[in-house]
């Protein structure tokens, strides 16, 4: 339980259908932590109010210590990523190693036999568990659960995979929950006010290091504080004044701590590759015609997906696409299914 609306409507539905229910709540931060707000996703509101809403439903409440788990899976992750020159996804390494992973043991442990969550995704069984989109696809949040394993997808439930955002919050409100009209957080839980560089420098010690801002050429622009301040794509921040046309960072050399910038038009990418992959149905051994998601907001466009051995693969776009990011999740869907995906090198 987040603390939320969405994991207090889950947690009601399931008692509603007659299951015995345990609200646990994940602690990730030392009690003396400045990293976690207090609005943020299981920061300490987010335990109040779960702890209020278990109250209201009348069922047992936990906060489970995963301080150890959470730096090191989630948080030191996060860094190590930025320093490589990648723009990390913390929330899918979170539901991953902490959610249905540690989280998933403990509440074994307590006599549990599945955790729910108030993700919006669904779960079907055809000889094997299958992981789909929510009906509400503007709330679709599949893309972060796309690593599951099957052990972890045979024991999850999704209870509000099949309901709107909007009736998710009508159901909170006609049961007099009082986080029926809370907001969404849409930042990373532990990086306070956004400032991801900010955490970096002071959670992290990730030490800034000055080096170029060159194009693809060489030819040195300007100069930069460390590359873990920037992101494929972006374009503010990089302070070149007197410049043509609009210039963006289209790719980080993290060896020779370089910047490198370009126009627009260089941040296409018509293929890309991917490590680590995840296949639900097993490795493929033919070409998938697949839609592929390479970030979260992405609509999603046409793609073949061809298997390279060793958990890597070859993303081919029917049409380029923009700022195709390294340490970001490519997920790969057949109309509401989820294929599998792995992460952009």
């Amino acid at each position: 339980m987040s603390g939320g609306v969405d994991s207090s409507v889950a947690a009601y539905l399931l008692k509603k259908e007659g299951y015995d229910v345990i609200g646990l709540t994940f602690r990730g931060w030392p009690q003396d932590c400045r990293s976690i707000e207090e609005d943020k996703c299981c920061g300490p509101q987010a335990v109040t109010d779960a702890r209020m809403v278990a109250h209201s439903l009348d069922i047992p409440y936990y906060v489970v210590d995963e301080i150890d788990t959470f730096r090191v899976e989630v948080m030191d992750y996060f860094a190590a990523e930025y320093k490589r020159g990648r723009t990390p996804n913390p929330c899918v390494i979170c539901n991953e190693k902490v959610k249905f992973g540690s989280l998933m043991r403990k509440a074994r442990a307590l006599g549990a036999e599945a955790i729910a969550t108030g993700h919006y995704a669904r779960i079907t069984r055809n000889g094997r568990y299958e992981l789909r989109r929510a009906r509400d696809d503007r709330k679709d949040q599949t893309y972060f659960l796309f690593s599951l394993n099957q052990d972890q997808l045979a024991r999850a439930m999704f209870p509000i995979g099949e309901l709107t955002k909007e009736r998710t919050r009508a159901i909170a409100k006609e049961i007099g929950l009082k986080t029926y009209g809370k907001e969404e957080s849409q930042e990373v839980c532990f990086v306070p006010e956004n400032d991801y560089r900010k955490f970096l420098r002071e959670s992290a010690q990730v030490a800034d290091a000055k080096g170029e801002i060159v194009t693809r050429e060489g030819r040195v622009l300007g100069h930069h504080n460390g590359i873990h301040n920037f992101t494929i794509g972006q374009r503010e921040g990089l302070n070149l004044g007197g410049q043509p046309r609009p210039l963006y960072v289209i790719e980080l050399d993290v060896a020779g701590n370089r910047v490198i910038v370009g126009p627009a038009e260089d941040l296409l990418r018509g293929e890309f590759e991917v490590s680590n992959c995840v296949w639900h149905g097993g490795e493929p051994v033919e070409p998938l015609e697949v839609t592929v998601k390479p970030r979260h907001q992405h609509p999603g466009c046409a793609a073949t997906v061809v298997a390279t051995g060793k958990g890597g693969a070859k993303v081919s776009l029917a049409e380029a696409q923009r700022a195709i990011t390294p340490g970001q999740a490519a997920v790969f869907y057949r109309d509401d299914l989820v294929i599998g995906g792995g992460w952009i090198c």
